[in-house]
């Protein structure tokens, strides 16, 4: 697995950051919007970031929910434009989602869903991501029809006006017919900051492809660019610990039908 820092409780960073300027984040209001939308339409479910594309969002939510009991988890594997795997990298992916609680048995006894986040363009890491736990699913025979209820999809998207001619990713991907209508959920992001996080963010860690899933992840870096980027990400958990961002993230729930759910009255009455 990639190795990462624990930036919630960074007690081993020592002096990476000694000689790096403390970041400004010019996109922290938009990013405190997306987050909360995505927390609303999470479904009360524990959030996994899959790839690396969204770490911002698991920096801030990282100091924002800490204490809070909310269980955030990275998924780091990268998937190729491809939908078939060899075995030996089939197996290998179940082992990453085993070790974050993530098999077919587990999803039929949880009690909250599994909620995944990414950035989506065409869909095509959730369908990859999708195929391989339904596959997984069949193999071991667990049941469909309580798992289908157990998995979520939140993909942060590009905003753009919308009209009954959008094109939306999910109404042209066969599998997200097989879940129910809200487990397949949109945010929007500005179109930048999205491609700033998808395509040209420096990232603190090495992209997990599937060459790196049987080799095994490439060390990770600690030339300027990626202590720049982990003094980013430092950061943004030391903002999301502020009253101002939490009360931020909070607002950005406001409206959202989800509302009127207990579990999502709690958790923005706790930010607030």
């Amino acid at each position: 697995m990639p190795f990462r820092w624990d930036l919630v409780t960074p007690d081993h960073l020592g002096s990476l950051l000694d000689d790096v300027a403390t970041p400004e984040v010019a996109y922290l209001t938009e990013l405190a919007r997306c987050t909360g939308k995505v927390l609303a339409r999470g479904g009360n479910g524990d959030l996994v970031f899959v790839g690396r594309s969204l770490d911002s969002m698991f920096d801030l939510l990282g100091g924002a929910l800490e204490g809070t009991g909310h269980v955030l988890a990275r998924l780091p594997l990268s998937f190729p434009r491809r939908y078939e795997y060899s075995r030996q990298e089939v197996l290998r992916a179940r082992e990453v989602l085993a070790d974050l609680g993530i098999t077919p048995a587990s999803l039929a006894r949880r009690s909250r869903p599994v909620t995944f986040v990414d950035v989506v363009s065409s869909g095509s890491t959730y369908k990859s991501l999708f195929t391989l736990l339904d596959d997984w699913i069949a193999e071991e025979r667990e049941t469909w029809p309580v798992i289908r209820l157990k998995l979520r999809f939140v993909g942060v998207t590009v905003e753009e006006d919308t009209s009954p001619n959008t094109w939306r990713w999910q109404q042209h991907a066969d599998w997200t017919r097989r879940l129910p209508a809200a487990s397949v959920v949109n945010v929007s992001l500005d179109a930048a900051i999205w491609s700033y996080f998808g395509d040209r963010q420096q990232k603190v860690t090495k992209s997990f492809g599937t060459r790196g899933w049987i080799e095994g992840a490439r060390e990770t870096e600690r030339d300027e660019r990626t202590r720049k980027a982990l003094a980013e990400a430092v950061r943004l958990v030391e903002l999301g610990r502020t009253k101002q961002v939490r009360r931020m993230i909070a607002r950005a729930i406001d409206g959202e039908p989800a509302l009127s759910e207990p579990w999502l009255r709690t958790l923005r009455s706790t930010l607030s």
